[in-house]
């Protein structure tokens, strides 16, 4: 068996995770946003590429200013990208060499698809029993759909979301992000860090299965009680909650909008008072949590009305005053010229050989004491393939020169 030598990752830098070594085999978002996860906090991510073509996300997105993704950067940060064939018997004896050392290994393929390589759960556990599995897919590691092909799109459909995003009057709708993929992933760390947590105990590692469409469901509030015992299927309802108000968007007389969401009942009456219209928190049609659910639509109207009158900015400045819990629909325009968002370093800026300087969320949520760190971008394909193969594995010069002529790395 190859010898390791100390893990590259262990003790070099900021992060709660600086001691943790991840294999990274996925690709596209579901499985790499888990690793950008661990990676933010501070463990060794080693991400595992076809050669020929590497991670799909390096072409993907709308605008590819000379020819790269802006995408690639942001999902592929702080990670070593390494390239193996991994359909071939010599790539697949790189995820074994590379799992001995390691806690983690992550992947978002096609159920049965590390069993078809040779590299079940139980032929990785033999090598190391201490490997921690994470496994991303659509539907799960079992079922009747599990061997079914599944993206985010799909997962956010079963899972009930799409049914309740849009207008009622239009077709179910989508939120614009890859929301599923993200919350499998977010899912899949969650799995990843209880499982590192619970080996602290027992010594051995285990397999956490994340579904897409699972995680979508997790986040369905009581939509299942609601249906069967209360007989209430949930709506497509725009920008508005069934029975909550006023929560919406209201226009202002600069062609902009203001969110107002004031529906507790303390709030609601400070809303009446900011509006110079103190009765409406004593009027029997708003006076209550309830009684506002069952007439938002006139309180709209009035509501609507008065926020008409005045520019956003200055509504905005005297919803505050008031105590309002009030704010505009942010773009990245507003995002980035935001004073909140500078004062809590949520943009961070990395240099980066084509685009200079590069901008992108920082590490959330922060840690006092063990914060992360975005170290550098997504590395171009194959970068780390002398560091880790030679420096980790320690596989020799003819190894490293059969290996690329014969396309396995």
């Amino acid at each position: 068996m190859t010898q390791h030598t100390t893990r590259t990752g262990k003790g070099t830098g900021p992060g709660a995770l600086a001691d943790v070594r991840v294999i990274e085999l996925g690709q596209l978002l579901a499985g790499p946003y888990c690793g950008q996860l661990l990676g933010d906090q501070g463990a060794e991510v080693i991400k595992i590429e076809d050669p020929a073509t590497g991670d799909p996300m390096r072409q993907w997105g709308r605008e590819k200013p000379y020819g790269r993704s802006l995408w690639w950067p942001i999902v592929g940060r702080n990670k070593k990208s390494i390239t193996a064939n991994l359909r071939t018997p010599e790539g697949q004896q790189i995820v074994r060499d590379l799992i001995a050392d390691a806690d983690i290994l992550l992947e978002n393929f096609r159920p049965g698809t590390l069993e078809k390589w040779g590299l079940s759960y139980e032929e990785l556990s033999a090598i190391n029993p201490g490997l921690i599995l994470v496994r991303v897919s659509g539907f799960g590691q079992t079922g009747p759909y599990a061997p079914r092909a599944g993206y985010a799109s799909i997962g956010e459909a079963m899972g009930g979301l799409r049914y309740v995003v849009g207008d009622p009057d239009r077709q179910p709708s989508r939120t614009g992000i890859s929301l599923g993929d993200s919350l499998a992933a977010t899912f899949a760390t969650l799995g990843a860090l209880s499982a590192l947590h619970s080996r602290e105990s027992t010594g051995r590692g285990q397999v956490v299965d994340a579904s897409i469409y699972e995680s979508v469901f997790a986040y369905m509030e009581s939509l299942i009680p609601e249906w069967e015992i209360g007989q209430y299927q949930r709506e497509r309802t725009g920008p508005t909650l069934p029975n909550v108000a006023p929560s919406n968007v209201y226009p202002t007389m600069d062609d902009d909008s203001v969110l107002i969401a004031a529906n507790m009942d303390t709030v609601f009456r400070r809303l009446a008072v900011a509006m110079d219209k103190p009765e409406l928190a004593e009027d029997e049609r708003y006076a209550t949590h309830s009684a506002r659910g069952g007439n938002a639509a006139e309180l709209d109207q009035i509501i609507g009305d008065w926020a008409a009158g005045w520019a956003a900015d200055a509504l905005l400045e005297h919803l505050v005053e008031h105590g309002i819990p009030s704010g505009r629909v942010y773009t990245a325009k507003d995002i980035l010229a935001d004073p909140h968002f500078a004062a809590r370093e949520a943009i961070v800026r990395l240099p980066d050989k084509t685009f200079g300087e590069f901008p992108m969320q920082n590490v959330f949520p922060k840690l006092s004491d063990t914060p992360g760190e975005v170290k550098w971008v997504g590395p171009d394909l194959g970068e780390h393939n002398t560091e880790v193969y030679q420096g980790i594995l320690g596989y020799d010069d003819a190894r490293m020169a059969d290996y690329r002529e014969r396309g396995i790395i």
